[in-house]
Protein backbone atom coordinates (compact mmCIF):
# COMPACT_ATOMS: atom_id res chain seq x y z
CA UNK A 1 0.00 0.00 0.00
CA UNK A 2 1.37 3.38 -1.01
CA UNK A 3 0.63 6.34 1.25
CA UNK A 4 1.57 9.82 0.13
CA UNK A 5 1.87 12.37 2.92
CA UNK A 6 1.88 16.08 2.25
CA UNK A 7 2.12 19.24 4.30
CA UNK A 8 4.71 21.76 5.18
CA UNK A 9 5.61 25.15 6.43
CA UNK A 10 6.67 24.34 9.98
CA UNK A 11 7.70 21.42 12.18
CA UNK A 12 4.10 21.37 13.40
CA UNK A 13 3.13 19.86 10.05
CA UNK A 14 6.00 17.38 9.98
CA UNK A 15 6.12 15.78 13.43
CA UNK A 16 2.51 14.49 13.42
CA UNK A 17 3.23 12.73 10.12
CA UNK A 18 6.29 11.11 11.70
CA UNK A 19 4.11 9.95 14.62
CA UNK A 20 1.54 8.41 12.24
CA UNK A 21 4.19 6.59 10.19
CA UNK A 22 5.77 5.10 13.31
CA UNK A 23 2.42 3.90 14.62
CA UNK A 24 1.58 2.25 11.29
CA UNK A 25 4.92 0.44 11.37
CA UNK A 26 4.35 -0.71 14.95
CA UNK A 27 0.77 -1.79 14.33
CA UNK A 28 1.53 -3.59 11.06
CA UNK A 29 5.17 -4.71 11.27
CA UNK A 30 4.74 -7.05 8.30
CA UNK A 31 2.52 -4.75 6.29
CA UNK A 32 3.47 -3.97 2.73
CA UNK A 33 3.60 -0.20 3.13
CA UNK A 34 5.49 2.38 1.09
CA UNK A 35 5.64 5.90 2.47
CA UNK A 36 6.18 9.03 0.41
CA UNK A 37 6.28 12.72 1.29
CA UNK A 38 5.56 15.50 -1.19
CA UNK A 39 6.10 19.08 -0.11
CA UNK A 40 8.24 22.22 -0.39
CA UNK A 41 12.01 22.00 -0.28
CA UNK A 42 13.01 21.82 3.37
CA UNK A 43 16.35 20.46 4.53
CA UNK A 44 15.01 19.84 8.04
CA UNK A 45 12.00 17.85 6.82
CA UNK A 46 14.03 15.83 4.32
CA UNK A 47 16.52 14.81 6.98
CA UNK A 48 13.81 13.69 9.41
CA UNK A 49 11.78 11.78 6.81
CA UNK A 50 14.85 10.06 5.41
CA UNK A 51 15.60 8.62 8.84
CA UNK A 52 12.12 7.06 8.84
CA UNK A 53 12.59 5.45 5.42
CA UNK A 54 10.21 7.88 3.71
CA UNK A 55 10.83 8.74 0.06
CA UNK A 56 10.87 12.54 -0.25
CA UNK A 57 9.92 14.50 -3.34
CA UNK A 58 10.02 18.30 -3.39
CA UNK A 59 7.98 20.86 -5.31
CA UNK A 60 7.57 24.61 -5.49
CA UNK A 61 4.92 25.92 -3.13
CA UNK A 62 3.72 29.48 -2.69
CA UNK A 63 2.70 30.84 0.69
CA UNK A 64 -0.35 33.14 0.65
CA UNK A 65 0.26 35.77 3.31
CA UNK A 66 -2.63 37.65 4.90
CA UNK A 67 -0.84 40.98 4.55
CA UNK A 68 0.69 42.95 1.71
CA UNK A 69 4.07 41.70 0.61
CA UNK A 70 5.84 41.59 -2.75
CA UNK A 71 6.65 37.98 -1.89
CA UNK A 72 2.97 37.21 -2.48
CA UNK A 73 3.40 38.01 -6.18
CA UNK A 74 6.34 35.62 -6.49
CA UNK A 75 4.60 32.90 -4.47
CA UNK A 76 1.42 33.09 -6.56
CA UNK A 77 3.56 32.33 -9.61
CA UNK A 78 5.06 29.33 -7.81
CA UNK A 79 1.68 27.69 -7.24
CA UNK A 80 0.85 26.60 -10.84
CA UNK A 81 4.40 25.30 -11.30
CA UNK A 82 4.11 23.39 -8.02
CA UNK A 83 0.79 21.87 -9.12
CA UNK A 84 2.35 20.64 -12.38
CA UNK A 85 5.28 19.14 -10.45
CA UNK A 86 2.92 17.52 -7.95
CA UNK A 87 0.74 16.16 -10.78
CA UNK A 88 3.78 14.37 -12.19
CA UNK A 89 4.82 12.86 -8.84
CA UNK A 90 1.29 11.81 -7.87
CA UNK A 91 0.84 10.18 -11.28
CA UNK A 92 4.17 8.31 -11.06
CA UNK A 93 3.75 7.24 -7.42
CA UNK A 94 0.05 6.34 -7.89
CA UNK A 95 -0.68 6.39 -4.13
CA UNK A 96 -3.55 4.41 -2.63
CA UNK A 97 -4.33 7.48 -0.56
CA UNK A 98 -3.08 11.00 0.12
CA UNK A 99 -2.87 12.23 3.70
CA UNK A 100 -2.58 16.00 4.11
CA UNK A 101 -1.42 17.68 7.30
CA UNK A 102 -2.12 21.14 5.92
CA UNK A 103 0.15 24.11 5.44
CA UNK A 104 0.83 25.93 2.20
CA UNK A 105 3.07 23.09 1.04
CA UNK A 106 0.13 20.68 0.81
CA UNK A 107 -2.03 22.52 -1.73
CA UNK A 108 -0.30 21.31 -4.96
CA UNK A 109 -0.42 17.66 -3.86
CA UNK A 110 -4.08 17.85 -2.83
CA UNK A 111 -5.18 19.55 -6.07
CA UNK A 112 -3.20 17.04 -8.15
CA UNK A 113 -4.56 14.12 -6.15
CA UNK A 114 -8.10 15.34 -6.74
CA UNK A 115 -7.53 15.55 -10.50
CA UNK A 116 -6.10 12.02 -10.50
CA UNK A 117 -8.93 10.70 -8.31
CA UNK A 118 -6.74 9.65 -5.37
CA UNK A 119 -8.60 9.35 -2.03
CA UNK A 120 -7.71 12.37 0.14
CA UNK A 121 -7.73 12.49 3.93
CA UNK A 122 -6.90 15.51 6.11
CA UNK A 123 -5.77 16.10 9.63
CA UNK A 124 -6.33 19.53 11.20
CA UNK A 125 -4.55 20.28 14.46
CA UNK A 126 -6.11 23.64 15.26
CA UNK A 127 -9.62 24.67 16.23
CA UNK A 128 -9.71 27.03 13.26
CA UNK A 129 -8.36 25.36 10.09
CA UNK A 130 -5.77 27.06 7.95
CA UNK A 131 -6.40 28.12 4.36
CA UNK A 132 -4.80 25.00 2.86
CA UNK A 133 -7.05 22.60 4.75
CA UNK A 134 -10.09 24.77 4.06
CA UNK A 135 -9.41 24.33 0.36
CA UNK A 136 -8.60 20.62 0.74
CA UNK A 137 -11.73 19.96 2.81
CA UNK A 138 -13.85 20.41 -0.31
CA UNK A 139 -12.36 17.27 -1.88
CA UNK A 140 -11.46 15.23 1.22
CA UNK A 141 -13.28 12.01 2.06
CA UNK A 142 -12.64 12.36 5.81
CA UNK A 143 -11.28 15.13 8.04
CA UNK A 144 -9.54 14.08 11.23
CA UNK A 145 -9.50 16.80 13.89
CA UNK A 146 -7.69 17.32 17.19
CA UNK A 147 -10.38 19.08 19.19
CA UNK A 148 -14.07 18.21 19.49
CA UNK A 149 -16.42 18.43 16.53
CA UNK A 150 -18.47 21.10 18.32
CA UNK A 151 -15.45 23.35 18.89
CA UNK A 152 -13.75 22.93 15.51
CA UNK A 153 -14.82 25.60 13.04
CA UNK A 154 -15.57 25.70 9.32
CA UNK A 155 -15.59 22.00 8.34
CA UNK A 156 -18.90 20.17 7.76
CA UNK A 157 -19.70 18.02 10.80
CA UNK A 158 -20.49 14.95 8.72
CA UNK A 159 -16.89 14.83 7.45
CA UNK A 160 -15.18 15.37 10.81
CA UNK A 161 -13.82 12.69 13.12
CA UNK A 162 -12.22 13.79 16.40
CA UNK A 163 -9.05 11.73 16.99
CA UNK A 164 -6.73 14.11 18.87
CA UNK A 165 -3.32 15.20 17.63
CA UNK A 166 -0.69 12.56 16.75
CA UNK A 167 2.38 12.81 18.97
CA UNK A 168 5.59 10.84 18.97
CA UNK A 169 5.63 8.28 21.78
CA UNK A 170 9.38 8.72 22.03
CA UNK A 171 9.06 12.18 23.61
CA UNK A 172 7.30 10.57 26.61
CA UNK A 173 10.28 8.40 27.55
CA UNK A 174 12.75 10.93 28.92
CA UNK A 175 15.00 10.42 31.93
CA UNK A 176 15.54 13.03 34.64
CA UNK A 177 19.04 11.79 35.35
CA UNK A 178 19.99 11.96 31.69
CA UNK A 179 18.40 15.40 31.43
CA UNK A 180 20.63 16.70 34.20
CA UNK A 181 23.69 15.47 32.33
CA UNK A 182 22.64 16.67 28.87
CA UNK A 183 21.62 20.17 29.95
CA UNK A 184 24.20 20.42 32.73
CA UNK A 185 21.49 21.16 35.29
CA UNK A 186 22.53 21.92 38.86
CA UNK A 187 19.43 20.38 40.45
CA UNK A 188 19.37 23.23 42.95
CA UNK A 189 16.16 24.86 41.71
CA UNK A 190 12.88 24.08 39.97
CA UNK A 191 13.21 23.92 36.18
CA UNK A 192 11.25 26.02 33.68
CA UNK A 193 11.22 24.93 30.04
CA UNK A 194 10.63 27.75 27.54
CA UNK A 195 9.55 26.79 24.02
CA UNK A 196 8.99 29.22 21.18
CA UNK A 197 8.14 26.68 18.50
CA UNK A 198 10.56 25.22 15.97
CA UNK A 199 11.42 28.69 14.67
CA UNK A 200 11.72 30.33 18.08
CA UNK A 201 9.75 33.32 19.37
CA UNK A 202 11.57 36.64 19.18
CA UNK A 203 9.21 38.53 21.49
CA UNK A 204 9.33 35.83 24.15
CA UNK A 205 13.12 35.93 23.91
CA UNK A 206 13.16 39.72 24.24
CA UNK A 207 10.85 39.74 27.27
CA UNK A 208 12.87 36.98 28.89
CA UNK A 209 16.09 38.97 28.60
CA UNK A 210 14.49 41.80 30.57
CA UNK A 211 13.58 39.58 33.52
CA UNK A 212 16.31 36.95 33.18
CA UNK A 213 18.47 38.05 36.15
CA UNK A 214 15.42 38.03 38.44
CA UNK A 215 13.96 34.73 37.28
CA UNK A 216 17.30 32.93 37.60
CA UNK A 217 17.40 33.76 41.29
CA UNK A 218 14.58 31.28 41.86
CA UNK A 219 14.53 28.98 38.82
CA UNK A 220 16.75 27.09 36.41
CA UNK A 221 15.87 27.60 32.71
CA UNK A 222 16.05 25.39 29.63
CA UNK A 223 15.32 27.74 26.74
CA UNK A 224 14.71 26.74 23.12
CA UNK A 225 15.59 29.98 21.37
CA UNK A 226 15.13 29.10 17.69
CA UNK A 227 18.09 28.62 15.36
CA UNK A 228 17.98 32.15 13.94
CA UNK A 229 17.95 33.75 17.37
CA UNK A 230 20.43 31.57 19.23
CA UNK A 231 23.76 33.34 18.68
CA UNK A 232 22.39 36.83 19.32
CA UNK A 233 20.41 35.77 22.37
CA UNK A 234 23.36 33.95 23.89
CA UNK A 235 25.54 37.04 23.53
CA UNK A 236 22.88 39.30 25.05
CA UNK A 237 22.20 36.91 27.93
CA UNK A 238 25.88 36.87 28.85
CA UNK A 239 25.73 40.64 29.26
CA UNK A 240 22.68 40.75 31.54
CA UNK A 241 23.44 37.69 33.71
CA UNK A 242 25.94 37.88 36.53
CA UNK A 243 28.59 35.18 36.73
CA UNK A 244 26.99 33.40 39.68
CA UNK A 245 23.68 32.95 37.77
CA UNK A 246 25.05 31.70 34.45
CA UNK A 247 25.00 28.07 35.60
CA UNK A 248 21.18 28.24 35.84
CA UNK A 249 20.55 29.33 32.25
CA UNK A 250 20.68 26.73 29.45
CA UNK A 251 19.83 28.15 26.00
CA UNK A 252 19.68 25.77 23.04
CA UNK A 253 18.81 26.59 19.46
CA UNK A 254 16.54 23.59 18.82
CA UNK A 255 15.61 20.57 20.90
CA UNK A 256 15.81 17.35 18.91
CA UNK A 257 13.51 14.47 19.78
CA UNK A 258 15.69 12.97 22.49
CA UNK A 259 16.55 16.33 24.02
CA UNK A 260 12.89 17.30 24.01
CA UNK A 261 11.92 14.11 25.83
CA UNK A 262 14.48 14.86 28.54
CA UNK A 263 13.42 18.50 28.76
CA UNK A 264 9.75 17.55 29.16
CA UNK A 265 10.60 15.03 31.86
CA UNK A 266 12.74 17.33 33.98
CA UNK A 267 10.60 20.48 33.62
CA UNK A 268 8.43 21.61 36.50
CA UNK A 269 6.72 24.27 34.35
CA UNK A 270 6.51 24.82 30.59
CA UNK A 271 6.11 28.21 28.92
CA UNK A 272 5.17 27.89 25.26
CA UNK A 273 3.38 29.25 22.23
CA UNK A 274 -0.05 27.71 21.66
CA UNK A 275 0.45 25.67 18.51
CA UNK A 276 -1.73 22.57 18.70
CA UNK A 277 1.17 20.13 18.36
CA UNK A 278 2.96 21.52 21.39
CA UNK A 279 -0.27 21.80 23.39
CA UNK A 280 -1.02 18.11 22.96
CA UNK A 281 2.56 17.18 23.83
CA UNK A 282 2.32 19.21 27.04
CA UNK A 283 -0.97 17.48 27.83
CA UNK A 284 0.59 14.07 27.22
CA UNK A 285 3.50 14.68 29.61
CA UNK A 286 1.11 16.14 32.19
CA UNK A 287 3.09 19.25 33.08
CA UNK A 288 1.65 22.63 34.17
CA UNK A 289 2.06 25.27 31.51
CA UNK A 290 1.73 28.93 30.64
CA UNK A 291 0.67 29.44 27.03
CA UNK A 292 1.57 32.60 25.13
CA UNK A 293 -0.40 32.57 21.85
CA UNK A 294 1.15 34.11 18.77
CA UNK A 295 -0.92 37.28 18.14
CA UNK A 296 -0.49 37.09 14.36
CA UNK A 297 -1.52 33.45 14.04
CA UNK A 298 -3.99 32.87 11.21
CA UNK A 299 -7.61 33.48 12.30
CA UNK A 300 -6.22 33.94 15.82
CA UNK A 301 -6.17 30.15 16.11
CA UNK A 302 -3.52 30.01 18.84
CA UNK A 303 -5.68 32.02 21.22
CA UNK A 304 -8.61 29.70 20.61
CA UNK A 305 -6.36 26.65 20.96
CA UNK A 306 -5.15 27.94 24.31
CA UNK A 307 -8.65 28.58 25.66
CA UNK A 308 -9.82 25.14 24.55
CA UNK A 309 -6.79 23.50 26.19
CA UNK A 310 -7.24 25.47 29.42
Amino acid sequence: MKILFTGGGTAGHIFPIIAIIREIKKGYPYGDFEFFYLGPRDKFAKEIFSREGVVVRTILAGKLRRYFSFKNIIDILKLPIGILQAFYYVFVISPDLIFSKGGYGSIPAVISGWFLRAPIFLHESDIIPGLANRVASKVALEIFISFSVKKTEYFPAKKMLSVGSPIRREILNGSKNEAKKIFNLTGEKSVILILGGSQGAQRINDKLLVILPEILKDFELIHQTGRKNFVQLKKESEVVITQDLKKYYHPIDFLDEKQLSYAYTVADLIISRAGAGTIFEIGAVGKPSILVPLPESAQNHQVKNAYAFA
